[in-house]
């Protein structure tokens, strides 16, 4: 990615000229100001296929896609643009993601070249990564990986990010003109030739930033004058309570060096002594929080230059002693380099373009044995964390929670940029599923949330609408669209879907209500049957709960056809044993009254579920007496539906009146509605019941005398329940309700 900072070269020069002045820096790998006299020459011959071809490579550090069009461009105008023309379409589809393209042409490239001839085994590794890199391109992570943004990173390189302990300041290194003000063509022209490396770019530069909030970062500012140096400068870490600085410096073929903190700035950095720094390359290093080891990469000790990882102890207030390898499990005959150690010493995290690398550089980690005092086989961090590209320098947030690594990504800014790396992490989704007819609540009802993991792998998470709420609650993997199938009673009432998003944290609560297109035809909500609730460790028969039970004896009379269970359950203040008991004879208490009421028993059946269904949590007074109750519901033989309802009565029959009897299990159909009337149930328990229907038939008197002296007086009129009763002991309780 080019920028207005790379002017285009005079127009006045010739095609011939501006090609030569291109390949001129080219041949100095200076990459960068060679484009924009590439680009001069291919607005005037567009199909210039050498222009196009070292263009193509040139391009391939700041935008892999273009480099690719351009390549491929010149192939299809002059098949042997290049006798490495092949090479270099492997090295880009490679970066591009086209593994098995990448291959071909490598495989291609091979066959051009000489049996002994030493490019033979480059490119036996550079086909083996595109083999690596396609495993792990297919098994991916669920990793998010965020860009710093464009305060950080810019068209240049940014690298080797330094946390604080706070994770407030955030040092980095850049080879940004930031500091020089003068721009790269101009200094590649002489203008300022002093500013650029080699490789005609700025030299790498530590600077600071401050962080603003959990998105932004402050302008960075360039360290003093004493800590960035003449060549190459980078940071590597804070330690000593972020009181010292560990630096790389491109002196002697470069070194690592530290610095203290003065003030807001800092020292003339030091040299660590001559067991760490060596006339060959040392690049990076970690020192342990006890501060008596410190881990470090260096050639010094390959036969081919290559970087190792190397270790070093002292005793406290001493120096470091000779260094030691840090073993084959780590180190490859390729460059190993950039160690970290997590906090509690157990991991150590590297940069390799050994193992089984996707390409380039690739972040590993190894764990330590502390039984065989060694580190075990490292294990490729997989794709997202790496990419073909160079992935380094990654470096755990000071609480561990998260990630930095440096990495040249597709949809970055230009070269390397610094990025964060999260894993993804479960989200709690709740809320209610609902009638859309009328935002109703809809209990019972089954949600299942289907997606996949980032490899493909399926998810399935589950829940069951609460009963009277029809709340729900799940927690699932975040940061993807889930199909959430809604059913009830087995039967699909629709399937939606719901995007996630992406959470990085174990602590998002997502609100969602799901409306859905469904009518409850069960026999309780046509005919607005409630439970019946007991009191602590009671079975008896409240006054309201006398019109609950007249509901469904009126609701079973309408409907001959229709059988339903009688279900008990307790809170959970007593043994498990115990409260099946207790929920047993809660269903009895109401299939006795039925049962007096004129229904055949053989339409009925009871069952205890004790303490196993609660609808509320038994934390409280009020949600414990949710629990203490007798549920009724309709039977549906299997393979069936909910079968065309009757609708009841407006007032509920009392056994025995003036009117139609109940011919249960006889198929005929009873006669309503009722006509006003008296009746006497005495039930099991020497309960006594009077109930009274007056003319209009909208209103019914229910009076109770049980065995003991309790009593009760219950008038329901218009749906509103006003009731009194009085147990044993004389303790008087009053009920007005609207039961609509």
């Amino acid at each position: 990615m080019l920028t207005t900072a790379m002017a285009q070269p005079a127009l006045a020069q010739s095609t011939r000229q501006q090609l030569k002045t291109a390949n001129k820096f080219f041949g100095q790998e200076n990459y960068r100001a060679s484009l924009p006299y590439y680009e001069q020459v291919l607005a005037k011959d567009p199909n210039n296929a050498q222009a196009l071809f070292r263009a193509g490579i040139a391009y391939m550090s700041f935008d892999k896609e273009k480099a690719s069009d351009y390549i491929y461009k010149a192939q299809r105008l002059k098949k042997n643009v290049a006798k490495d023309v092949e090479y270099w379409l492997g090295r880009v589809d490679h970066l591009n993601y086209n593994f098995d393209e990448a291959i071909s042409h490598f495989q291609a490239y091979n066959a051009t070249l000489k049996t002994k001839d030493s490019r033979k085994r480059e490119l036996a590794q550079l086909i083996q990564h595109s083999k690596n890199a396609k495993v792990q391109f297919n098994s991916p992570k669920d990793i998010f990986v965020k860009n710093l943004g464009p305060t950080i990173n810019t068209q240049w390189s940014e690298h080797s990010p330094v946390i604080s302990n706070d994770d407030k300041v955030l040092l980095f290194t850049s080879r940004s003109d930031n500091m020089s003000g003068v721009g790269a063509l101009q200094a590649a022209e002489g203008k300022d030739s002093k500013k650029l490396a080699a490789d005609g770019q700025y030299y790498e530069n530590i600077y600071e930033a401050r962080r603003i909030d959990d998105e932004n970062w402050d302008k960075p500012r360039s360290l003093s004058g004493v800590l960035n140096g003449k060549g190459h400068d980078a940071s590597i870490q804070v330690f000593d309570n972020d009181t010292k600085l560990l630096m790389y410096r491109n002196d002697e073929n470069g070194d690592i060096l530290y610095a203290e903190k003065s003030g807001n700035d800092w020292t003339e950095p030091k040299r660590l002594n001559k067991n760490i720094n060596t006339s060959a390359f040392e690049s990076d290093a970690y020192i342990t929080p006890d501060g008596l080891t410190i881990y470090f990469s260096t050639a010094k000790y390959s036969e081919d230059g290559t970087l190792d990882i190397y270790f070093s102890t002292r005793v406290p207030g001493g120096d470091w002693g000779p260094a030691k390898t840090i073993g084959n499990a780590i180190n490859t005959p390729y460059d190993d380099d950039s160690p970290y150690l997590s906090r509690d010493g157990k991991t150590l995290y590297f940069s390799s373009r050994g193992h089984n690398t996707m390409g380039g550089y690739d972040i590993f980690k190894s764990e330590y044995d502390s039984i065989g005092r060694k580190w075990g086989r490292p294990e490729n961090m997989g794709y997202p964390i790496n990419t073909p590209d160079d992935d380094t320098y990654y470096r755990l947030s000071p609480d561990g929670s998260y990630a930095y690594l440096s990495s040249y990504r597709i949809g970055g800014y230009g070269e390397k940029d610094i990025y964060t790396i999260n894993y993804i992490k479960n989200a709690t989704i709740r809320g209610r599923v609902l009638a859309m007819q009328d935002s109703s609540a809809i209990p019972g009802a089954e949600l299942v949330f289907s997606g996949t993991q980032a490899d493909k792998t399926a998810l399935s998470y589950r829940d069951v609408s609460k009963p009277l709420t029809g709340e729900y609650q799940v927690s699932v993997l975040s940061g993807r669209t889930y199909q959430v199938a809604v059913s009830k009673d087995g039967k699909n009432i629709e399937t939606q879907e719901f995007a996630v998003p992406i959470s990085t944290n174990d602590s998002t609560v997502i609100e969602k209500n799901f409306y859905v297109n469904y009518i409850d035809t069960t026999a309780a909500n046509m005919a607005n049957i409630n439970p019946i609730y007991f009191d602590t460790d009671k079975y008896t028969l409240r006054p309201e709960s006398i019109v609950e039970l007249n509901k469904v004896s009126q609701l079973l009379a309408a409907n001959p056809g229709i059988n339903i269970s009688i279900e008990g359950n307790t809170d959970s203040r007593n043994t498990d044993e115990y409260n099946m008991v207790l929920g047993q004879n809660r269903a009895n208490v109401a299939y006795n009254y039925l049962k007096k009421a004129g229904i055949a028993e053989t339409r009925m059946v009871t069952v205890s579920y004790g303490e196993r269904r609660p609808v509320a949590p038994n934390d409280s007074p009020e949600n414990m007496q949710l629990n203490r109750r007798t549920d009724f519901r309709v039977i549906v033989k299997e393979g069936e539906g909910m079968p065309k309802m009757n609708r009841p009565a407006p007032a509920p029959k009392p056994s025995g009146s003036t009117g139609t009897g109940d011919n249960m299990g006889m198929g005929t159909t009873p006669t309503v509605p009722l006509q006003p009337g008296k009746s006497k149930v005495k039930l099991e328990d020497g309960t006594k019941v009077k109930t009274k229907v007056d003319e209009d038939s909208d209103k019914v008197k229910v009076k109770t005398k049980g065995p003991n002296d309790e009593k009760s007086k219950t008038v329901t009129k218009d749906g509103t329940i006003d009731a009194k009763a009085k147990d044993a002991e004389g303790n008087k309780v009053k009920v007005k309700t609207d039961n609509d």
